[in-house]
């Protein structure tokens, strides 16, 4: 999907020229719309077209909001909104495993690329066997809130939807059977959690915010409030004097629990919008700060969810595939900047940098620049023998330094197990094997 669409006025217009298309239109209009955009829309999701005449007047509702009045008025303020937030957090989260074996430095073995490719494959089947065992019922993702300074404070399992979204994201990267059962399922969970017109929160205590809704519109693109662009108005609405894309939507009845320390125009969160909109007028601005911000090399500590600049850069090329041509004069100096992140051997930093470096490098087609049968023993070396890669920091906020408490992040070993996955799957790809 190359983006929402304004398919309500095309279909208007059309049914204007042609009275086949108009009786179409209201007789079948799944079959009429899938024929006409050449699309396949989600299958539980009715559509009705009405036709307003001179003597009758529709007027359509929104849904209701899934909260009620009293949850939306206890998230509002203060200590009612810390309550809240438990309420959003699962206990008991299990503590922090031992890590893999420490990694060494990755030498070649000497094999094939056809025995890593071999090697690669197995690790990908493990992977998604043990992401089958994690994942809940309903299709969520769990996520672990812990404490970046002090490993003695509770950590609490959490399954909001953007996390979700993050890690389906990257296993659409597999055609194996079970990562797409698990993207099914993912979906599902996704479209369990919307609210009207398409946006997500990430706690229900929190305001609706860009970065979920833009990660789970991609996910369920064929959803017609999705595709038809029902969030993009209030996405665009939601920009700063400069252009450029604010991570919180504050409705006027929403709670303001974020006022204190928001910093907007985060990079990443800027980079997704792009990715789900496309080359659009109302994305140029936000575009020209992502390249400048490139080319002027200041992207370092320039995010405050994401700690590391391989992040960024996964995030920005993406959104350069996902948006094309938006972005593709970065190809070649993204390139340059991925592949200084390496260290005197080599590597990228742990492996869930490692494989988000390995990603973004595939995304702009320089995967061939490193060394792909190093990386794949360096990813499969680390793979513990239930199949899942190590619980690492994700993301957090970056910004709330006051003391020990406020220095939150997020991760599990379902989320690096995901982006190692892609990685491999990349990699396997690159190998020709």
């Amino acid at each position: 999907m190359k983006g929402p669409v304004d398919a309500d006025d095309r279909l208007v217009s059309r049914a204007a020229e042609d009275s086949d298309f108009r009786e179409r239109l209201l007789r079948k209009p799944r079959e009429t719309i899938e024929r006409e955009f050449g699309v396949t829309l989600a299958e539980d999701h009715e559509i009705h077209v009405h036709e307003e005449t001179y003597s009758a007047t529709h007027v359509v509702l929104p849904p209701q909001s899934k909260l009620s009045e009293a949850e939306r008025e206890e998230a509002r303020t203060g200590a009612a909104s810390l309550e809240f937030l438990r309420r959003t957090l699962h206990d008991p989260a299990p503590p922090l495993r031992s890590p893999a074996p420490k990694e060494e430095e990755a030498r070649s073995s000497g094999a094939t690329s056809e025995a890593l490719a071999r090697a690669a494959r197995e690790g990908i089947r493990r992977g998604l066997a043990f992401l089958e065992s994690v994942i809940d019922e309903n299709g969520a993702w769990h996520c672990i809130r812990f404490n970046v300074a002090d490993p003695e404070i509770p950590r609490h399992f959490e399954r909001p939807p953007f996390v979700s979204a993050l890690c389906a994201l990257a296993l659409e990267s597999s055609d194996e059977p079970q990562a797409r059962a698990i993207c099914t399922a993912t979906k599902a969970y996704l479209i369990d959690t919307i609210e009207y017109p398409g946006f997500w929160r990430y706690y229900r205590h929190l305001p609706t915010d860009l970065d979920s809704t833009t990660l789970c519109s991609l996910v369920i693109g064929t959803h017609p409030w999705i595709w038809l662009g029902r969030n993009v108005p209030g996405m665009l609405a939601n920009r700063d004097e400069e252009g450029r894309f604010m991570t919180w939507v504050l409705a006027e009845d929403e709670p303001d629990v974020v006022s204190r320390f928001r910093i907007e125009a985060d990079p990443v969160v800027n980079a997704n919008v792009l990715a789900y909109l496309g080359d659009h007028p109302g994305t140029r601005d936000a575009r020209r700060w992502l390249e400048s911000l490139v080319t002027e090399g200041n992207l370092e500590g320039s995010s405050k969810w994401y700690p590391d600049t391989v992040t960024i850069y996964y995030a920005i090329t993406r959104a350069m595939i996902r948006a094309e041509p938006a972005l593709d004069s970065l190809r070649s100096i993204l390139a340059d900047r991925i592949l200084g992140l390496r260290d005197e051997k080599g590597g990228f930093g742990n492996v869930l940098q490692t494989a988000q470096a390995v990603s973004a490098l595939y995304n702009i087609g320089s995967l061939e620049s490193i060394d792909a049968k190093r990386e794949v023993e360096r990813l499969v070396s680390s793979q513990r023998g239930d199949g899942s890669w190590p619980e690492l920091l994700a993301f957090g906020d970056q910004s709330l330094k006051w003391g020990v408490v406020g220095q939150i992040g997020h991760g599990s070993e379902a989320v690096t197990s995901a982006f190692c996955i892609e990685a491999l799957e990349r990699l396997v790809e690159v190998l020709g094997a």
